[in-house]
């Protein structure tokens, strides 16, 4: 598994990427795995495609299962 700050803000953290993932051990991170990264783009800017964890758009929302997390 890799990790990801969601400080970074990029497709990984954001609530409209639809990539396998989970919060991370530590506070502010989420896990993913690096051999499966892809995940399409749900309703926002780039609807339909396929974003890496690592994309980024000016429309980012943080993920919903990291409420309380510092995320």
């Amino acid at each position: 598994m890799a990790v990801h700050p969601v400080e970074r803000k990029r497709c990984l953290s954001c609530n409209r990427w639809g990539g396998a993932r989970r919060p991370g051990a530590v506070p502010g991170t989420i896990e993913y795995d690096e051999d499966a990264d892809k995940g399409p783009c749900v309703e926002g800017p780039w609807h339909g495609s396929l974003r890496g964890p690592r994309n980024a758009c000016g429309q980012w929302v943080p993920w919903m299962m990291l409420e309380g997390d510092g995320g």
